[in-house]
């Protein structure tokens, strides 16, 4: 396969679009589902998103902040895709979006269970004018259960599915995750079910129903502290930056920041204690294992945290560095995006918004032998592809513009 000759070599050599041919008809918005199909366009799938006419993705209107006149959430979540605005509440404009998926390789929706059925867009009406169309849905609760039509979003999901009751510091209220490990994660396992689902089509011939809710992928985080309540019986708490099964493993504070330590076996232990000048301590009967580490770790936090605070952040951590330890200093996310190893990695880069205008964007976290997927092509204007979009699928000049008149299209 050729490389994409519109794609910019920087630093790091530019994947080859590997999806590059595969056409994808995105009904998504604010953050899962637009993840997931970003995904799918940063390897080269066409993705093609259908925006509510006049208003679009929710996460248009989610400013401030912004980067000119757009939201930085949609520019984060929909680089790489085309838009198209179709009213979906008509009969004309499901057709619309029915031929479109006609002629796509995969589909993905995050409407609300039957909500796509009623309007003719489901997945055995569709694959029975398209037998090998991905079909992927995006939903709260998932497609079955007294829950199945409520609406969610992540920090509802981590309240329902147990993330809230273990973030933060025992005793304080409770507090969500600030990233949207839920809405991402649901982007991500989408992704991977759609490819699986590819694969299927390759081997089988036929599409394949791919369902990922936002409550199975809360759930699915929770897997370690599910194993650890059935093993124990008891409840997982709330342990701030600390680890439950092993210590150290958090937090310290240092004369300047913070520095995270973690020893997860008792020759890293060791190694911190050297660094910091604490030889004594696994000899220690109270530190001289794990679980003894456990049962005492607020006397251990007291003892380490006295070495650590008479020392900047900095200077701790390259101490336990240069013998091997694992730690790092707490950044902020101005200091993370300004470390020389994110920026040897390749994965943020600049993407052209406008000429003369570019926004720092973060990619896919992978690579493949070394090349990195490209952030080639701006988020999309509102409605910017509508008219080559629907004549790249047969419609006449003449049937568009009626569309457009009767508001159907935007």
């Amino acid at each position: 396969m050729e490389p994409d000759p519109t794609q910019k070599e920087g630093k790091h050599v530019a994947m080859e679009q590997v999806l590059r041919g595969l056409r994808v008809i995105d009904l998504t918005q604010n953050v899962a589902g637009p993840y997931c199909t970003q995904i799918l366009g940063d390897m080269g799938a066409e993705v093609i998103k259908i925006e509510r006419v006049g208003g679009g993705d929710d996460t248009r209107a989610w400013r401030p902040p912004a980067w000119g006149d757009s939201s930085s959430t949609f520019l984060a979540l929909n680089r790489n895709k085309k838009s198209a605005c179709v009213d979906l509440d008509t009969p004309e404009g499901q057709a619309v979006v029915a031929r479109l998926a006609g002629q796509a390789d995969v589909f993905v929706h995050s409407l609300k269970p039957g909500s796509a059925e009623a309007r003719g867009l489901g997945f055995e009406q569709l694959r029975e004018v398209n037998p090998r169309l991905v079909y992927c849905a995006i939903s709260a609760f998932g497609q079955t259960g007294p829950m199945r039509g409520l609406p969610g979003y992540d920090p509802l999901m981590q309240a329902f599915t147990g993330v809230m009751s273990v973030t933060g510091n025992e005793g304080d209220a409770p507090v969500r995750v600030s990233v949207s490990l839920i809405d991402m994660g649901s982007g991500m396992w989408s992704a991977m079910g759609i490819l699986a689902a590819l694969r299927e089509v390759e081997r089988v011939g036929k599409g394949s129903f791919v369902g990922n809710s936002l409550l199975e992928t809360g759930v699915g985080w929770m897997t370690v502290f599910v194993a650890s309540h059935r093993a124990s019986g008891e409840l997982p708490k709330k342990m701030g930056s600390a680890m439950a099964m092993t210590a150290p493993y958090e937090l310290f504070a240092a004369a300047d920041g913070w520095v995270f330590v973690a020893a997860g076996n008792d020759r890293l232990f060791k190694q911190v204690c050297g660094a910091l000048g604490v030889e004594g301590l696994p000899a220690d009967a109270r530190f001289s294992s794990n679980p003894a580490r456990v049962k005492n770790r607020a006397e251990l936090h007291r003892l380490l945290e006295e070495k650590t605070s008479a020392l900047p952040a900095a200077e701790a951590a390259r101490r336990m560095q240069a013998v091997g330890a694992p730690c790092s200093v707490m950044n902020n996310v101005a200091q993370m995006l300004a470390s020389e190893q994110v920026e040897s990695v390749g994965i943020v880069q600049d993407l052209a918004i406008a000429p003369g205008d570019t926004h720092r964007v973060v990619g896919l976290p992978f690579t493949l032998d070394g090349r990195r997927t490209a952030a080639h092509a701006a988020p999309p204007m509102l409605g910017e592809h509508t008219m080559d979009v629907l004549v790249a699928a047969g419609y006449s000049t003449a049937e568009v513009e009626a569309l457009s008149a009767r508001r159907v299209i935007g």
